[in-house]
């Protein structure tokens, strides 16, 4: 039986301010990427957000950024150093990973958030830099890595066990980049549109881009955002849809024990 993760970014909140619906979210996918404290989260929504993963049987893994709360970690960065950046991380992921070890519930997978994502998949040295942060906390975290980039790259020179990853509501340019958020369209926002491009995907092997280029590629692992308005609808109807084509749904960190390695 074929097996596949769905992910699903939380904890993006600061304090009493909370983005998303955590709750339902967590009855739907299967790893949550829990924000550090760099571009949203705190110690107690990090506390929180993993309390229910582990009730729930849900991965977790960290999501770090760039340090900017005030730009969600979404604004260009691009001054930061390598060196900067690994210390970030480890700084991001070693927290995490401690409240994560305190419940009971390790962490298993990193993946990248917003800009710092985007830098590292055509920076080769930011790419790098991630990877080695990764493996400084632990060598046997997951790195969740989009196909064609850098950071797939530094991930299996460092010898990470990687998932890769496609978005279900983004688009793609023909390279595997993601489509800018600030190009039309780039962030579909209907269910069945986002379910459709997912199952063909699937299907077909590859990333399929906003021209209808193909990109081999294996697929582990599906990406959500939680902050979209549709983001419970689009969870509830890919869940139906995997199930109704015999697609089990698996967690990163049940994948790797029962499969070894991912890649």
């Amino acid at each position: 039986m074929r097996r596949i993760d769905l992910n699903c970014d939380m904890g993006e909140g600061f304090g009493p301010w909370r983005m998303g619906n955590d709750s339902e979210m967590l009855e739907l996918v299967t790893s949550a990427n829990i924000a550090c404290g760099f571009h949203a989260g705190d110690p107690i929504i990090m506390h929180d957000v993993i309390s229910q993963a582990r009730v729930k049987a849900v991965g977790v893994g960290a999501h770090p950024s760039f340090l900017d709360i005030w730009g969600f970690g979404r604004r260009p960065l691009p001054a930061e150093s390598p060196d900067s950046v690994e210390k970030m991380l480890v700084y991001q992921i070693g927290a995490l990973y401690a409240v994560a070890r305190g419940l009971g519930h390790p962490l298993g997978h990193v993946k990248t958030h917003g800009s710092l994502g985007n830098l590292a998949a055509v920076s080769a040295e930011h790419a790098r830099a991630v990877a080695r942060a990764i493996h400084t906390v632990d060598p046997k975290l997951v790195f969740v890595v989009l196909p064609y980039t850098q950071t797939e790259r530094a991930g299996d020179e460092a010898g990470l066990p990687l998932a890769r990853e496609i978005y279900a509501d983004r688009t793609y340019e023909d390279d595997g980049t993601l489509s800018p958020r600030s190009q039309p369209g780039s962030v579909i926002e209907d269910a069945a549109q986002a379910t459709q491009q997912t199952l063909d995907m699937l299907a077909a092997g590859a990333i399929i881009t906003r021209s209808g280029k193909q990109l081999p590629t294996k697929i582990d692992s599906i990406g959500l955002h939680g902050d979209s308005p549709e983001s419970i609808n689009l969870a509830r109807a890919l869940r139906n849809a995997l199930a109704d084509r015999g697609i089990a749904i698996t967690s990163l960190q049940e994948f790797c024990a029962q499969s070894g390695k991912l890649s």
